[in-house]
């Protein structure tokens, strides 16, 4: 029998975290914290999906066709079947626009089509990106030439 408690998942951007004193980012309260940062190749790459999130189903599907994203999404889901499961997962990666937030909306599918209910929050996904592309860089680089 599946638990009635919901699960929350949480997506977010170590980039956006507070500090604690020792200078590190400070994630959310979660049974279970994933950092994507090292294990997934970051998507926002990929020209196409730039300026969308990862609540938009192109970024979902670049993210579930990353190396090592399905693996990833199935222990999940098989962690939030156990016995004695988990109330709250978080995942994070640098930004929070895509890999966290993408992962997280694949994953509360999984868990409702298994029967759990879920709650999903987005602390960073609003946010604009974080990091710039070398072309990003350029451009800006030429318009303060331009205006100086």
């Amino acid at each position: 029998m599946l638990p009635t408690q919901p699960i929350c998942l949480i997506s977010f951007g170590y980039l956006h975290l507070p500090t604690g004193p020792d200078g590190s980012p400070v994630p959310p309260a979660a049974d279970r914290i994933e950092d994507v940062r090292d294990r997934l190749r970051d998507p926002a790459a990929a020209r196409d999906i730039l300026d969308l999130d990862g609540l938009h189903p192109r970024v979902q599907d670049v993210v579930q066709n990353t190396p090592g994203a399905r693996e990833l999404l199935a222990n999940l889901a098989d962690y939030a079947d156990l016995p004695a499961g988990p109330r709250r997962i978080a995942i994070g990666c640098a930004g929070g626009r895509h890999r966290a937030s993408g992962l997280t909306e694949l994953l509360a599918r999984t868990l409702r089509d298994r029967g759990h209910e879920v709650e999903v929050e987005h602390l960073h996904v609003h946010l604009p990106r974080v990091l710039k592309t070398p072309a990003d860089t350029r451009t800006a680089a030429n318009t303060e030439q331009e205006t100086a």
